[in-house]
């Protein structure tokens, strides 16, 4: 690793703050800092930029899953660089990039230019950042990983939810190109210097034990673990990432057309508001709900619990009618949501380990990203030909229904030894 990676090596004591700490505040900053990359926060200027640009909804639907397709692709080789490279290197110069494109956005001017920037948001963002962001928890972290990453999920979700409405009164009272800007001054001027000043990329770099165990030999195995190939054999890979993936494909979609959606139950966009508000606060429960209990419990089970509340709240979406109905609905879906953010965070390591922690997590980012492409085209696919969106939530009810059951059942591989 380079001299510039470490920290001043400590003694034989055992040292009584863990810098693991830092880093994970530091990975958890850079997950807030994927939002112009994320659906969610697209959908914050959707509106505005489709009027801007004078395109449709469909289109911008038809843009977001191109997008989000191509994207996926910086998924593929960022798992591997952080791997050999380093967390801290790779997340400065990826938040950096980031913020250029986002800075670049801000100008757009034509259909071909906003196909191509949401394009690299998507690939820096909710695909490279994200999975540089998780691989740095992952790699400081190994007995207490659920209770780190039940504490990333907490932190990250009090980021998010101080940053949308941010972006969002700066998109009403500057318009979404000052907005989107300012953004990118944010990532270029303060977050991507904050990463290389305070990131360290593995425990190992500064001369510490994972988990904080204190010193050991710099020349000591760093970690073990299952390779990419042996957990893609397992069952469990694939339950685990594609019940996570029908989350982000309903969340995504949901997202990026909620304002529609609740208006076509005849709710005024000042509920919509107040929806996210209360997704966001239930979101930070589930979270530490999720977090506790994964640090000694079933992962299985609480996927499958997570699985059968979002197959609730989407067979009552068609249905609300009531301001206290949509508040319930945002409450479970804020639960659920909660729980599969604890459950991606926390199962890659804890099921496959450290050593090649980057391959396996980007592998599953992949289906997640793929999947969040292609729940706004499908939702607005379902309005222009039926009408109304309650036909595609009944068969995406379906689908994660089964993802639940399959969660229940399907077999763990026993946990690789750790450093």
């Amino acid at each position: 690793m380079a001299e510039a990676d470490a920290l001043p090596r400590p003694g034989s004591v055992r040292p009584s703050f863990y810098y693991g700490w830092v880093s994970l505040g530091v990975a958890a900053l850079a997950m807030v800092a994927t939002l112009p990359g994320r659906t969610q926060g697209l959908g914050l200027v959707t509106e505005p930029l489709i009027q801007d640009l004078g395109i449709s909804r469909v289109a911008f639907a038809e843009i977001n899953l191109v997008a989000t397709l191509v994207g996926s692709l910086f998924c593929l080789g960022i798992g591997r660089l952080v791997d050999r490279a380093g967390s801290r290197l790779v997340l400065t110069v990826v938040t950096a990039a980031l913020g250029l494109v986002v800075l670049a956005m801000s100008r757009v001017t034509t259909f071909a230019g906003l196909l191509a920037l949401v394009t690299l948001t998507r690939g820096f963002g909710q695909s490279a950042l994200s999975v540089v962001s998780l691989a740095l928890v992952g790699k400081w972290f190994s007995r207490r990983l659920p209770l780190a990453m039940g504490i990333y999920a907490l932190a990250m979700s009090i980021g998010f939810m101080a940053a949308f409405p941010a972006v969002g009164a700066a998109v009403g009272a500057s318009g979404w190109r000052a907005a989107w800007a300012g953004i990118g001054w944010a990532l270029l001027a303060g977050v991507a210097p904050l990463c290389w000043a305070l990131a360290r990329s593995t425990p190992e770099s500064c001369g510490l034990e994972v988990d904080g165990g204190g010193a050991r030999p710099l020349d000591a195995p760093a970690a073990a673990g299952a390779s990419l190939g042996e957990a893609l054999a397992t069952p469990a890979f694939w339950v685990f990432a594609l019940g996570a993936a029908v989350y982000g494909l309903v969340a995504s979609g949901i997202a990026l057309f909620n304002e529609s959606i609740l208006a076509e139950r005849g709710f005024t966009p000042a509920t919509y508001y107040r929806s996210l508000v209360v997704t966001a606060l239930v979101a930070l429960v589930g979270n530490f709900a999720g977090g506790a209990f994964a640090e000694k419990g079933s992962l299985r089970r609480l996927m499958a619990v997570a699985m059968l509340l979002l197959t609730g709240a989407l067979l009552a979406l068609p249905l609300v009618s009531r301001e206290a109905h949509v508040v319930a609905y945002a409450a479970v879906m804020g639960l659920a949501g909660g729980f599969v953010m604890v459950i991606f965070f926390t199962f890659w390591g804890r099921v496959y380990g450290r050593a090649h922690l980057g391959r396996i997590q980007g592998a599953a980012q992949i289906l997640t990203v793929l999947a969040s492409g292609l729940g706004p085209l499908l939702l607005a696919r379902c309005v222009a030909a039926t009408g109304s969106y309650a036909s595609a939530f009944y068969v995406l009810a379906a689908v994660v229904a089964l993802c639940g059951v399959a969660a229940a059942a399907v077999p763990l591989p026993r946990a690789p030894v750790t450093a």
